[in-house]
């Protein structure tokens, strides 16, 4: 036999040697089959199971990718702060909660500093706490109005509000209309218990027109020229310094001092320029407080630890008794000593020294926390966007914000002077709250604006969530999904 046929042979023997397998049963055309019967059909038709790797299943000893939800450590826990610090929705979601977690928490310390000057003028004891709510529940209606207000909107109300706080803090100074309190001729009657402070609202007026003026010179790329940079604007701010330390109103000169310089700031003034306001500003400051006897008390009052035996340094003292004896969590609310009379205005300037003593170091440092967190949110609103509109005036009232808190609590620590300014959203006083919540809402509006941010929130709402969540699967003959 030739050796082609001899292999023919061998070739059909070793495959009759092989076990077939047994044939599926014919299936009618167009009748689906179950899951179960379908897999069955494909093996007894020879199809072949994907291969595994060894070791990769369950239980081998392979490497395995490991979840990205267990361990890590120190460093994964930073890199999903980081990448939640990073989403769109971040910053809005900081400015809402800590502004209304700080004036909460005011509002309770409001309430509990009060109580006792209240009954000393003859007054039930939630007086100011009456007043402070009521102020609140105006703010957070201003808040959420700006919050829902278009950009365009505020740059139209910029000259407005600027004209109508001038006039205000004119009218103050007209004899027969305006109100002297606490040496200072910054307040005008409304009727009633209530009084209203012009000055508070010129720092929103200053931010808001200064932020529109910038922003229409940057857009016609004037701001290159000194002259452009500063004409008008630290005119107009220097009429409104005028007006407030024509009252004798030199805390909220400051503020409103800070306000200017972080405008230039943001604007990209050159240092010489930047060095010659501060410089002006700085001499004219010196000049204010070398021709005033109170300015000098209170300068001399800068870490005292004890008021002197003429009755000097009082109210800077027994501020740091309040926070001496606060210990780590406090004495509790409401047991604070120091609000029985003798730490003068607790409610108000120096509240933070109150929280201190009944909240302890726990409470102070959980209300610099949340002003730490409103800030930076601030910060980054206004580094993320490209309208400068939007930079300036969030730049601008964080700006605000932060430097009236560092005086506030730095003239309760003994770190500065006594500037007679409140903390921001947390001190009594009316005529503060409403324009600091007004600007936090205007904070909400730009972190808003922003195009991830928009994007966030849109799929966010109930119908746009049902249309891309939902399962978009083919209906079957029968009508079964």
């Amino acid at each position: 036999m030739p050796a082609d046929e001899r292999f023919a042979v061998r070739r059909d023997r070793a495959r009759a040697s092989v076990p077939r397998p047994l044939a599926a049963a014919p299936v009618p055309s167009g009748v689906p089959l179950p899951d179960g019967l379908a897999l069955r059909g494909r093996l007894a038709t020879g199809a072949r199971r994907p291969e595994t790797p060894r070791g990769s299943g369950r239980g081998g000893s392979g490497s395995r990718t490991p979840r990205s939800g267990r361990g890590g450590g120190p460093r994964r826990a930073y890199e999903r702060a980081r990448r939640a610090w990073d989403r769109p929705l971040t910053a809005y979601y900081v400015i809402l909660g800590s502004s209304l977690l700080i004036t909460v928490l005011g509002l309770v310390m409001v309430y509990s500093a009060s109580m006792i000057k209240a009954l000393d003028i003859s007054k039930p004891s939630t007086y100011f706490f009456g007043k402070q709510f009521l102020a609140a529940v105006i703010g957070g209606a201003l808040m959420l109005l700006a919050a829902r207000m278009p950009v365009k909107l505020h740059r139209a109300l910029a000259y407005p509000i600027l004209m109508v706080t001038v006039f205000l803090m004119v009218l103050v100074q007209v004899p027969g209309i305006g109100m002297s309190v606490n040496g200072n001729q910054n307040w005008l009657y409304l009727g009633g218990p209530f009084q209203l402070q012009p000055s508070e609202f010129g720092k929103l007026a200053l931010i808001l027109w200064g932020a529109d003026l910038l922003a229409r010179k940057q857009d016609k790329r004037l701001l290159t020229q000194w002259k452009h940079m500063l004409v008008p604007l630290v005119p107009v701010a220097f009429m409104l310094l005028g007006l407030i330390m024509l009252g004798g109103d030199m805390g909220t000169a400051i503020i409103l001092t800070a306000i200017l310089f972080g405008l230039l700031w943001l604007a990209g003034a050159p240092t010489r320029l930047f060095a010659g306001v501060l410089g002006a500003a700085a001499a004219i400051a010196f000049l204010l407080i070398r021709t005033s006897p109170n300015r000098m008390s209170r300068l001399a009052c800068m870490g005292v630890s004890e008021p002197d035996p003429e009755g000097g340094c009082w109210q800077a003292a027994h501020g740091i008794y309040a926070l001496a004896s606060g210990g780590w969590f406090g004495s509790g609310l409401g047991a604070s000593v120091e609000k029985w009379g003798q730490l003068p205005e607790p409610h108000t300037d120096f509240i933070f020294a109150i929280t201190g003593e009944e909240l302890g170091l726990a409470g102070t440092l959980s209300v610099l926390a949340l002003f730490a967190a409103l800030g930076y949110a601030g910060i980054r609103v206004a580094g993320r966007t490209e309208d400068p509109f939007v930079r300036f005036a969030a730049g601008g009232v964080t700006t605000w914000i932060t430097a009236q808190a560092v005086i506030n609590i730095g003239a309760v620590l003994g770190l500065l002077p006594i500037a007679g300014v409140p903390l921001p959203l947390f001190s009594y006083g009316g005529s503060a709250l409403l324009p600091t919540m007004f600007a936090v809402g205007l904070m909400i509006a730009f972190a808003r604006e922003d195009p991830a941010a928009k994007a966030a929130l849109a799929m966010r709402k109930p119908g746009v969530r049902w249309k891309t969540m939902r399962r978009r699967v083919k209906k079957r003959p029968s009508g079964e999904r």
